[in-house]
């Protein structure tokens, strides 16, 4: 059995101090084999926020693994956002935004930059990904061990999630989730919507899962504040959608996906058939 804690949108700036503070103690806790972290780790890229951030990534367990979101660009320095738009996460935070990635023998996890600093339509907090990105980390993950949990982790979700509160919109992100599923990729993690969910994917093989997680900030789109359990064993991969009710965190919802193999497969394939 494998465990990830997934936080993410945690808006240090706008944070909500008391579940910060508390998934961090949880965090530190509870044994796991990765933090990982899917974006808008500050609310507006100031070097404050991110000294936040920072200060508070150390208290974590290791190993962490954080990707970038669309509010982690210094958003009022033009100059930067333009022709630096990550120097100020790398450096302070000390992750790449590109190309990131983790691997253990029972997983591995592939970042992609879904996020910009500014694009030729008018709000920029939409998604991009790049498609010669995209097939280095489904390479990537492809030669993973037989086994093996297979992640991509992005801000932005890839697809669109029917029944949350915001868009995606990202550019190409169809595409890419094609050549992910047909890489074997068992779970694209996400943030931005700052609601959870935990649902397959309609595209290749229909056996990878789109899975999100929610805000640990005040930025609330009609779910509370929280995280997600990770859970996976061989047969199955089990999510757990922690929300903050005030004084602690409590399980809101749990989802289990089947995971990959040629059972799972021929029946999707026999469903597929039979509907012809």
């Amino acid at each position: 059995m494998g465990r990830i804690l997934q936080f993410s949108d945690i808006h240090f700036g706008v944070e909500l101090r008391e579940a910060v503070e508390a998934a961090g103690e949880l965090a530190r806790t509870t044994p796991c084999d990765l933090i990982l972290i899917t974006g808008d780790i500050t609310q507006m890229g100031y070097r404050r926020e991110f000294a936040a951030a920072a200060e508070w990534l150390k208290t974590l367990p290791e190993p962490v693994f954080v990707v970038p979101g669309n509010h982690d660009t210094p958003y009022w320095d033009p100059l930067a956002r333009l022709f630096w738009p990550w120097r100020r996460y790398e450096q302070m935070i000390g992750h790449p935004a590109n190309d990131h990635m983790f691997k253990a023998p029972d997983l591995i996890v592939r970042g992609v930059n879904t996020a910009r600093a500014a694009q030729m339509r008018p709000n920029w907090s939409k998604g991009v990904i790049d498609l010669e990105q995209t097939r280095r980390a489904a390479d990537a993950l492809e030669a993973a061990p037989d086994g093996a949990l297979r992640i991509l982790a992005c801000h932005h979700p890839l697809i669109e999630m029917i029944g949350t509160p915001m868009t995606g919109e990202v550019s190409r992100g169809r595409e890419a989730a094609d050549i992910f599923s047909k890489s074997g990729v068992d779970l694209i993690l996400t943030g931005h919507v700052h609601v959870p969910f935990a649902l397959p994917i309609s595209i290749g093989d229909k056996c990878s899962y789109a899975v999100g997680a929610s805000t640990l900030s005040r930025r609330n789109r009609g779910a509370p504040a929280g995280f997600n359990i990770i859970e996976w064993n061989p047969q199955e991969v089990t999510v757990t959608a922690q929300g903050w009710v005030g004084s602690h965190f409590e399980p809101q919802r749990v989802w289990n996906l089947e995971r990959r193999g040629s059972e799972r497969r021929a029946r999707l394939r026999e469903t597929a058939e039979a509907s012809v």
